[in-house]
């Protein structure tokens, strides 16, 4: 099926730069660019909510809201929807020729399914005013999409053979540990992120001219509260940003060492050193 394995194609694409987007818009500080879901002030397009806009500027004009805000977090919006599309249309395509393709049509029903909770986590980010945990399942969303649109995408070219994986078995369980552990550290990046924690520590390897500065953990990893804030609604405090940032750079740390010691696993077994470099 080859128009089905070409939309899988376009799909991975297109994700892949949903998500770098995503990262963009987040960094500009774009999030709430136009603060209601699915549109700009209830309108299609930025352009069609001039006035909305300039009245929010008129107000704060160093609020959240401009011009080009909306636009970068609308133009997300409409790269996310098209990928919405491609993988409603990948799932139909898989339950039409599922005795056709090379797997079964569960993987692209899964998904679409993480395609329209993602679409959820979308609108509450906005919803929500940019609240740190739906801001990072949102991101923890993105890159499982990816990652699944990456293994139909293999399947779909048979480059997930038993034999192929065979002499490797005994790696299976160190390489989901593996895996494991480059999640965790994908879910802190995003909580340093969605925190605005990246300036806490602004040396290196130092943390604030020290190994082990002082930090507050508790209201650093309090997943239910607000931006900026502790559950108790005070100012989150500048020792729970360090905390943040110096647990995702020490974690970092952890998962190199240990990536490092799967590649040198891989590269020292016959056929495998393709697998370990691309590790």
């Amino acid at each position: 099926m080859a128009t089905y394995r070409n939309f899988i194609l376009a799909a991975l694409i297109l994700a892949f730069g949903v998500v770098n987007l995503g990262a963009y818009v987040r960094l500009s500080d774009a999030g709430l660019g136009c603060p209601d879901w699915p549109g700009c002030y209830g309108k299609l397009t930025p352009h069609h909510a001039v006035d909305a806009i300039n009245a929010e500027l008129a107000v704060r004009p160093d609020g959240p809201v401009s011009h080009a805000k909306a636009w970068k977090e609308m133009a997300h919006r409409y790269f996310a929807g098209t990928l919405g599309l491609l993988v409603l249309a990948i799932a139909v395509l898989a339950w039409r020729g599922r005795r056709e393709t090379n797997g079964s049509p569960a993987l692209p029903a899964a998904l679409l399914a993480l395609i329209v909770f993602q679409a959820l986590l979308g609108m509450w980010t906005v919803t929500l005013l940019l609240k740190p945990l739906i801001v990072s399942a949102h991101l923890l969303g993105g890159m499982a999409t990816l990652a699944l649109l990456v293994w139909l995408w293999l399947r779909e070219r048979g480059r997930f053979s038993h034999a192929y994986f065979a002499r490797v078995d005994h790696l299976r369980a160190s390489a989901a540990f593996g895996l494991a552990l480059v999640v965790i550290q994908i879910a802190l990046g995003g909580w340093v992120s969605t925190n605005y924690a990246a300036l806490a520590c602004t040396d290196y390897p130092l943390c604030q001219g020290m190994w082990v500065p002082p930090m507050d953990f508790e209201h650093a990893f309090t997943l239910h509260r607000e931006l900026g804030e502790t559950a108790s609604g005070e100012l989150l405090p500048l020792t729970a940003l360090t905390a943040i940032h110096w647990v995702h750079r020490t974690m970092a740390l952890i998962v190199v060492a240990y990536l490092g010691w799967l590649v040198l696993r891989l590269l020292r077994t016959p056929g495998y050193a393709g697998m370990g470099v691309a590790v």
